[in-house]
């Protein structure tokens, strides 16, 4: 698997904290979810504001952002944004390490599409992607990155190999 996949696999873990990209073990622990405000409806159909110094942990995972909003329809999470400067780290199951950060997160549960805006960075250890947008797509494995219409750069860098 490319580095660049498997960093955009274990990135969105918040979004998908039952999914199989995240650690084995981070799936099976308790998701807290700190902010300095939070608004929840209740009921099959709700929508959950956070704002201020949001702080989501859930094992190796670990989410920080200004505000975030999560969305539910028919008693399912249908749609997660977080804005504000969001990071977020964690460890895939050979511990390595992936360390992203993005202006915002989009993640839609039903077409399983990720976009990250925003001065986007996704580093691991093998290598890193630089750019304005990066658009993930579970379904396919399809990464698409560049800036908005009108023109931006994207930067790939890749290590070489450990040892040859």
């Amino acid at each position: 698997m490319s580095p660049i996949r498997k960093t955009l696999l274990t990135v969105f873990a918040l979004a998908m904290a039952g999914s199989a990209w995240a650690r084995s073990s981070d799936r099976n622990q308790a998701m807290t979810i700190d902010s300095n405000w939070q608004s929840c409806g209740l009921g099959e159909n709700m929508s959950c504001e956070l704002r201020g110094d949001i702080i989501i942990n859930q094992g190796t995972l670990r989410i920080n952002a200004a505000q975030g909003t999560i969305n539910q329809a028919n008693g399912r999470p249908n749609r997660a944004r977080l804005t504000g400067g969001v990071t977020m780290r964690q460890e895939l199951d050979d511990g390595t390490p992936i360390n992203t950060r993005s202006g915002s997160v989009d993640y839609d549960f039903n077409t399983e599409i990720i976009i990250l805006t925003g001065n986007v960075e996704i580093n691991q250890p093998r290598g890193n992607l630089r750019g304005e947008r990066v658009v993930y797509n579970m379904k396919t494995g399809q990464v698409q990155s560049g800036g908005q219409e009108g023109g931006g750069r994207v930067r790939m860098t890749i290590q070489p190999k450990a040892g040859g």
